[in-house]
């Protein structure tokens, strides 16, 4: 057996040709093993890929052999660097590739309507040619179901590239999924935040959605994780922030639009929706009652600087239809037209946002 003082000696014949000293001297030799089954020497250089490299281990090599003699068993001289490349992120997969335009409809708090205005706006688009997805995230009150008749709706699960897909409903040119369509109606959701969100997140990105020119989420009112977890997971094109001309809704409203523009989440607000306008009774179509104030929504829409996208009436078949599953958009009447000039709008500012302003990107919310 060899002792590491002899091996050091002879190692201290290896000159680094671009150091110009040894490699002993340059404390570049950091492990010796000697044994019955040879000799294991460690070099580690200050460069990561040390073009030097090979010269090193084999003028080492020659260099123990001229001391301790031809005889000496060698069994490794490893060469590596004291800097080590950087660990790569493995790239994250794209989460919605084939979705062109991500849209939150959102309200500041409930019963405004929002799910009615959600659910009317996604076919009306489809019935403008737009291909459309529409995703329940409202996930302790999920209607969605409802509106659609599809109570009783359990969607397909298939294994692709080891991955469970989610296969969504799809019902008057809408491909739909919700929360609904995993519990039965009479049970309540009672999940934590982190269950909730995680089921949000399930839903986005294992649902089988494939190209689509819009995916409209319907968020639950108010904010909340679920608001956090959409802009976090998916790039949001832009916000529709839905009301009632009254005055409390107006400013919870307000609060929305707030959070959405505010510095960390710097989401679009496309537009402000004035749901429940008026009432208008079915015996008496051109009257107008404002039961809930007037003028509230475009009040509030001029002081925040976002446009008013529409103002939709009040009247007993948008009731009716979102009970029994004909969701009014697909009636030609008044309220049928004015889901369609709505739809014609949404897509108009969607078209403009993406002009004038730089594609989305997902909120990074760093804790403090």
């Amino acid at each position: 057996m060899y002792s590491k003082e002899k091996i050091l000696k002879a190692l201290s014949k290896v000159v680094h040709p671009e150091k110009e000293k040894d490699i002993v001297s340059l404390g570049y030799i950091t492990a010796i093993e000697t044994g019955d089954d040879g000799i294991s020497v460690t070099i580690t250089t200050d460069k990561q890929n040390d073009p030097f490299a090979s010269s090193l281990r084999s003028t080492a090599v020659r260099a123990i052999k001229e001391d301790l003699g031809p005889d000496a068993v060698i069994r490794e001289i490893n060469v590596e660097s004291r800097v080590k490349e950087p660990v790569q992120k493995p790239k994250e997969r794209d989460i919605l590739p084939g979705v062109r335009n991500i849209l939150a409809v959102s309200s500041g708090k409930g019963g405004v309507g929002k799910t009615t205005i959600a659910v009317n706006l996604a076919i009306a688009l489809a019935r403008k040619g737009f291909s459309v997805g529409l995703l329940d995230a409202d996930v302790f009150g999920p209607s969605v179901p409802r509106m659609f008749d599809a109570q009783d709706y359990r969607p397909d699960v298939i294994r692709m590239n080891d991955t469970d897909i989610i296969v969504p409903l799809t019902k008057y040119g809408v491909k739909v999924l919700s929360t609904g369509f995993f519990v039965s109606p009479s049970d309540a959701v009672i999940w934590r935040g982190p269950m909730a969100s995680g089921f949000l997140k399930q839903l986005i990105t294992q649902g089988d959605w494939g190209e689509l020119d819009y995916l409209l989420f319907d968020l639950p009112p108010g904010t909340s994780d679920i608001h956090l977890t959409l802009v976090q997971e998916v790039p949001v094109t832009g916000a529709i922030v839905v009301t009632t001309p009254q005055e409390v809704a107006l400013a919870d409203a307000l609060k929305g639009i707030a959070m959405f523009r505010s510095e960390k989440i710097n989401v679009p607000v496309l537009g402000l929706i004035e749901n429940m306008s008026w009432f208008t009774p079915a015996e008496l179509p051109e009257n107008k009652y404002f039961i809930f104030g007037k003028g509230g929504g475009r009040d509030l829409a001029r002081k925040t600087d976002v446009p008013l996208l529409g103002q939709i009436p009040l009247v007993q078949s948008i009731c009716e239809g979102s009970d029994n599953g004909r969701p009014a958009v697909l009636e030609d009447s008044v309220t049928g037209k004015a889901f369609m000039e709505l739809a014609g709008e949404v897509v108009e500012k969607v078209d403009k946002r993406n002009k004038e302003l730089k594609p989305t990107s997902r909120v990074e919310i760093h804790k403090q």
